[in-house]
């Protein structure tokens, strides 16, 4: 066969590992170099929890593999070629000179740091690049910046609605909701029963391609956050889909009414795991709401629950994916509420006495993962309350789940946790004393410290350090209509009680490590 002329170069990031990529839309295998690149800076620009990048490389590799027993041409780049320039731009460059392509073809980045990397591209290379849309959102840019207009608080139930419209996800032929109602988070609350137990995700046992990415992580990100091995995630579309599956056929049903629960050492519950195949691309959004719609029609899951799972795609996930896109770059400095206190150090050891914030680290340790109500309740309520630097909570969180893309974390850090763009997207700080979370987990029964105490030495630091937050900023909250009525409560508890607030507060803040230099961030 005579060599290739002239190919179309179509650079494929880690986060898109997917057959229906704008990029190889209307391509043929003879007329295309797939380029896959193992990029060093990816992996340390933050120091990622060990097991975020074996999912990432191993899917990568698995890839690659499959790209090429259909015939596809690939351009693989491993972290350990002597010549890895480390970084996106010096990979495609080393490429264009192997192959002197007749365009760059790329699906445009998840990430604002990288799409502003390939928009030089053009400029550098000497053939045409041309960045296509991600069209395996529902939602484009453009659909966002049309919601977003003339509104000063962007409320994801509006943005929602129009999704399921679009989708027409769970309606009804006369144009109305399924069951009446839009939403049913008020069914979705429910507090852990005694003993409950949800049957285990499945877990996928490392075969040798992903056993070679281990002991690469093992030797050359050892010093990163996060146990290594037991590893266990999806890493091929099949995987995902039998991970998938198995969600649906054992843990959908109770999936609502359970989502807000916490039960240590019950770490996942009822909650799916496909957030990671979802957001490197090995299941499609659209598949998985139509696979639990098909649940609930045919009667095997109730309605609350399939429509909270369908709102965390196709709502939840779509919307910050767009909010994100219309508040950067602004939004990675946003810091309303003047929060400055260094991230404390046992987010990274897990070296406290409260129980909530140890068994939350551990899971994130452990496996990369945490659930929605751990990250925003526990570990997100005690960043917001404490007062932590939001660029260091965001980097933390970026780090250590195996979820976490920029696009995804930091519209939640920065608006839903930590309300540092000062209500764009939350309508309200979601803060809370240790009453919530006495109520949605079984956390304080066994805890050094009296979540039933308020102030002093043995009281749950939730207590006082929620009501430490409230004051301090109450210029900024006391005109919040949905939470400027706890100041009356504040205020007719007197001096001398408020003041036995703020001094447990204060010690207790006291008392915190900041982290060592270095955890989150090559420094």
């Amino acid at each position: 066969m005579a060599p290739m002329t002239s190919p179309v170069l179509v650079p494929i990031l880690g986060d898109q590992l997917s057959r229906n990529l704008s990029s190889l839309a209307g391509l043929s295998r003879k007329d295309a170099v797939i380029l896959m690149m193992e990029v060093g800076d990816e992996a340390t620009y933050v120091k990622h929890h060990k097991q975020k990048i074996v999912l990432v490389l191993s899917a990568m590799r698995h890839f690659a593999e499959a790209l090429r027993s259909e015939g596809w041409r690939v351009d693989y780049v491993p972290l350990d070629d002597s010549d890895n320039t480390g970084s996106f731009t010096g990979e495609v460059a080393r490429a264009v000179e192997r192959h002197g392509p007749s365009e760059i073809r790329v699906t445009e980045s998840g990430e604002w740091r990288v799409h502003e990397a390939m928009l030089e591209w053009e400029g550098r290379f000497a053939c045409p690049v041309r960045i296509l849309p991600d069209t395996r959102f529902i939602a484009s840019h453009a659909d966002f910046r049309r919601f977003a207009e003339g509104r000063k608080h962007l409320t994801m139930e509006h943005f929602y609605r129009e999704m399921r419209r679009k989708t027409g996800l769970l309606m009804r032929p006369d144009g109305k909701p399924e069951g009446g109602a839009w939403n049913y988070d008020a069914e979705n609350r429910a507090p852990p029963k005694a003993g409950l137990r949800a049957p285990l995700a499945p877990k996928f046992a490392p075969d040798v391609i992903t056993q070679e990415v281990i002991a690469l992580v093992g030797q050359r990100f050892g010093d990163h956050f996060g146990d290594l091995e037991p590893f266990g995630w999806p890493v091929t579309r099949a995987e995902a889909l039998e991970a998938a599956e198995a969600f649906f056929a054992r843990r959908l049903a109770l999936f609502g009414p359970y989502q807000d629960a916490m039960v240590a050492g019950q770490d996942d519950l009822y909650h799916s795991l496909l957030s990671t195949s979802l957001n490197i691309g090995l299941l499609d959004p659209l598949e998985l709401c139509r696979r639990a719609e098909a649940e609930y029609r045919a009667g095997r899951a109730p309605l609350n629950s399939v429509e909270g799972f369908i709102r965390q795609i196709i709502g939840w996930r779509e919307y910050v994916r767009g909010f994100y896109w219309h508040q950067m770059p602004g939004l990675a400095k946003a810091n309303e509420l003047a929060a400055h206190r260094p991230l404390p150090e046992f987010f990274w050891t897990g070296a406290t006495d409260m129980r909530c914030l140890a068994d939350c680290i551990r899971t994130t340790r452990e496996d990369a993962h945490a659930h929605h109500i751990q990250r925003l309740m526990v570990l997100g309520n005690f960043c917001l309350i404490a007062g932590i630097d939001p660029q260091a909570v965001a980097d933390w969180y970026l780090a250590v789940y195996a979820d976490a893309f920029e696009w995804v974390e930091l519209p939640n850090v920065a608006g839903m946790v930590l309300y540092a763009d000062g209500g764009r997207l939350a309508t309200k700080p979601y803060a809370a004393s240790g009453n919530y979370i006495n109520k949605m987990s079984d956390y304080c029964g066994r805890c050094r410290y009296k979540v039933s105490q308020k102030t002093g030495p043995n009281a749950c630091p939730f207590n006082p350090l929620y009501w430490h937050f409230m004051a301090r900023n109450r210029s900024r909250l006391e005109g919040n209509h949905r939470i400027g009525r706890i100041y009356a409560t504040w205020d007719r508890m007197g001096a001398a009680r408020q003041r036995e607030y703020l001094d447990s507060a204060e010690k207790f803040l006291d008392s915190l490590e900041p982290a060592r230099e270095g955890w989150a961030r090559n420094e």
